[in-house]
Parts: structure tokens; C-alpha cells; sequence
């Protein structure tokens, strides 16, 4: 639990300021802002989708310059290599004729790592960029070298074209916190983008906190009280996404594959602290986790063949279990 109510409360307020920073630049996409700042405070990574020229760059530049984070952008083709990513060693000539081996660090090597289109790379490019995900180093020629903390990865998928892509495994979307989708603006926040994009002068943001305020902030979340029976009502929605499951609706048994695993249970509570936090709690409620749900089980529900002849939504169907949990109280 944090220190103090009073540190807490700034905490929150630091937060919403923030959120109010970024939407200088950004137009709408409140619901994108805020999942985006609960993954970056849970310590986590994320996977956003969405049509092309949505302003998912700019989302992502905008809140490394309201947070004060390096920032680096990665743009994914399927003739990327490993080492364009991690870095290299490379020789170094002296003055004498004399010459050394040196580490020329990658584009990873930034605090927030835009990985754009990451579904283009082939599988061993993929690899090597969920690995630093995972372990947070970076070896090169037997040497581990830790990336800047903190560290985020923020990777776009495009849905409408998949020619030329390598769909990323289940095991590998499992890594990442959350997936957010990002929706087609409407009418009038595409007449606010137009009159921001073209004018004389652009908007800009200020620094509203620092890499150490976002680290102190992400450990203050996990010292946010979660009951057991608020556990409990987690651990039973992410049962019900099992086909195998008695209580799981008639949709999930019929049109599921597999089910979320235990990174599931441990996102939704990570995601939910930093939402309590962000509402003045400090303790985790139900509420937290149905509105956690969505975002941080969408990728870790997998279809059956009928499921995807049939169009399903994962998001329909955990919107489903959510009412039937909510029902059976």
C-alpha cells in the first residue's frame, strides 16, 4: 500500500495530468491514452491495432516527450536482421593503426521502442525483439548487456492486409499485457486533426514527469491491496475462457479453441492495480477487473475454425463471460 494517502493522491493527480498532456497533440483516443498509460505503469507491453495514419507514431512519440523517455521507432520488413535491432560489434581503427572491438548499440536500446508492423519480420527477427521484451538484456558475442529501464515496447499490427506478414505465435502475443485496438476517428475529431495538422503552429507538450517518477509510481501499483475474493472473481473469469470449462458460456464451449493462461490472471490484476490507483483506491475491486478484461485477454483467447468462419469478437465473447460472472453473484 503507498506510503501515504497524501503521496498516493499526487501520484493520481500526476497521472491525470499527463493524460490531459497528451491530449494536446492526440485528438480523441481516450480509451487508447489511458490503456497505453495503465500498461506503461504496470511495468508491461503492448500491442496496438489499427487501419494506417491513425496517429499511432505520433500517440507513442507524444507520450515519450510527456514522460521525458528516450524514444526510438523500428520499422519491421522481412529482410531485418536480428542484429538490426540488439546492435553489433563493430572494429574501431586508432590513431596508431591500432584497432578494437566495439559495441554499437540498436534501436533497442531506447526506454519507449515503437515496433511498427512487427508481424512483417520473419520469426528469428520476432525473436529477438520478444526476448528483450522478456528478459529486458540485450547479449551480443557472449556479453548481456541490460536495456535503459524503463523499458516499454509498444508494437503495431495493420488488420487489413496480411501478404507478406509472419502472424505472430500464441506464445508470443501471450507476452504482451495488453492489445489494444485503435478505432477510426470520428467527424468531428477528423475536423479537430485537420485544423491541428495544418496550422501555422503545432502543438506541442511539456514534461509533466520523469523516469523516476514513472518507476516509483509502477512500484506504488504493486502495493495496491487485492482482496481474495476479488482474486477469486478474476481467477473465475479467466476460467470461463476455457471451452472445457462447465461454467463458461454456450459461445465460449462452442466457438473457443483454447483459453487464456496464467499470464491472463496476472495482467488483469497488474493492469487493475494501476486503475485503482488512477481512480483513488487503494485496493483492487471487482469493477477493476471486468474493466481490465477486454484489453488484457482479447489476444489470449484462440478461435476455432468455426469461431473464425463465423466472425467472432474474443472481445463479444468476454464481454459474455463478464455478464454471466456478473449474473451469478
Amino acid at each position: 500500500m503507498p506510503d501515504t494517502k497524501e503521496q498516493a493522491t499526487v501520484w493520481r493527480e500526476t497521472i491525470s495530468t499527463i493524460r490531459e498532456e497528451i491530449g494536446k497533440v492526440i485528438v480523441g483516443q481516450e480509451e487508447v491514452v489511458e490503456q497505453l498509460l495503465w500498461c506503461i505503469f504496470a511495468g508491461g507491453h503492448a500491442l496496438l491495432e489499427g487501419i494506417p495514419g491513425l496517429g499511432k507514431t505520433m500517440l507513442v512519440r507524444t507520450i515519450a516527450d510527456t514522460l521525458e523517455l528516450s524514444f526510438s521507432r523500428i520499422q519491421f520488413t522481412p529482410d531485418l536482421m536480428p542484429s538490426d535491432i540488439t546492435g553489433t560489434n563493430v572494429i574501431r581503427f586508432g590513431p596508431q593503426g591500432t584497432n578494437e572491438m566495439v559495441f554499437q548499440s540498436g534501436p533497442v536500446f531506447s526506454q519507449i521502442v515503437l515496433a511498427d508492423e512487427i508481424n512483417r519480420a520473419t520469426p528469428k527477427t520476432q525473436s529477438a525483439m520478444l526476448e528483450a521484451m522478456q528478459e529486458q538484456t540485450v547479449t551480443v558475442s557472449g556479453e548481456t548487456r541490460r536495456l535503459p529501464q524503463p523499458f516499454f515496447v509498444l508494437a503495431t499490427q495493420n488488420p487489413l492486409e496480411n501478404e507478406g506478414t509472419y502472424p505472430l505465435p500464441e506464445a508470443q502475443l501471450d507476452r504482451f499485457m495488453l492489445k489494444i485496438n485503435v478505432n477510426y476517428p470520428t467527424p468531428d475529431e477528423l475536423k479537430q486533426i485537420v485544423h491541428r495538422t495544418t496550422a501555422a503552429e503545432q502543438p506541442h507538450v511539456v514534461r509533466q514527469a520523469t523516469a523516476e517518477q514513472l518507476l516509483e509510481i509502477r512500484q506504488a501499483t504493486k502495493e495496491i491491496l487485492l482482496a481474495d475474493e476479488v482474486l477469486d472473481y478474476g481467477i473465475s473469469l479467466l476460467m470461463m475462457t476455457h471451452p472445457q470449462e462447465a461454467s463458461a458460456p454456450e459461445s465460449v464451449r462452442k466457438y473457443v479453441s483454447f483459453g487464456s493462461g496464467p499470464r491472463g490472471i496476472q495482467s488483469m490484476v497488474a493492469i487493475a492495480k494501476v486503475r485503482a490507483l488512477c481512480k483513488g483506491r487503494w485496493h483492487v475491486s471487482t469493477g477493476d477487473l471486468a474493466a481490465v478484461a477486454v484489453p488484457t485477454l482479447r489476444h489470449r483467447l484462440f478461435l476455432n475454425f468455426e469461431g473464425q468462419a463465423m466472425g467472432i469478437s474474443t472481445d463479444t465473447l468476454i464481454e459474455e463471460i463478464i455478464a454471466k460472472l456478473e449474473s451469478s453473484r
